[in-house]
């Protein structure tokens, strides 16, 4: 069994897999969407990377506000959570990404990536992060 993990954005969807022993999250890819409005390719990308990897359940980032409400990018995760739901048929785990973006911000300025590459890697770090954090919740449960 694996999960996978998602983050996501208006412009990207950052992809994660955890190992079969359900204990480590590894980034996979950013999938580059080509409209906000448009998902069919997106969902198609993702229906791949699940077959592909043996995935039994999905874990979407679910951006609140840091006062704990929910805004619009909460409102279009739930929209994106009913299609994935719709043309997977698998679960889909709403964790709440507050400061993940932040966490993978500083991660790549400790290994010294330059800001202008960082752009580039932060919503798959991101999605590592979302699913690194339900797995260890997870663990932490048993």
């Amino acid at each position: 069994m694996r999960i996978i993990g998602l983050d996501f954005g208006s412009k990207t969807v950052g992809v994660a897999v955890s190992d079969e022993l359900l204990i480590t999250a590894q980034g996979v890819e950013i999938i580059n969407r080509k409209s906000q409005s448009k998902l069919r390719q997106t969902l198609a990308r993702i229906e791949e990377l699940i077959r592909q990897y043996g995935v039994d359940k999905i874990v979407l980032g679910f951006p609140k506000n840091m006062n704990n409400t929910e805004g619009e990018r909460c409102e279009k995760t739930l929209e994106f959570k009913e299609m994935l739901e719709r043309r997977t048929g698998l679960e889909v785990v709403l964790w709440d990404e507050r400061l993940t973006t932040v966490a993978a911000d500083r991660t790549m300025m400790e290994v010294g990536i330059r800001r202008e590459n960082r752009k580039q890697y932060v919503d798959q770090i991101a999605a590592t992060f979302i699913l690194q954090g339900y797995l260890d919740y997870q663990k932490n449960r048993q």
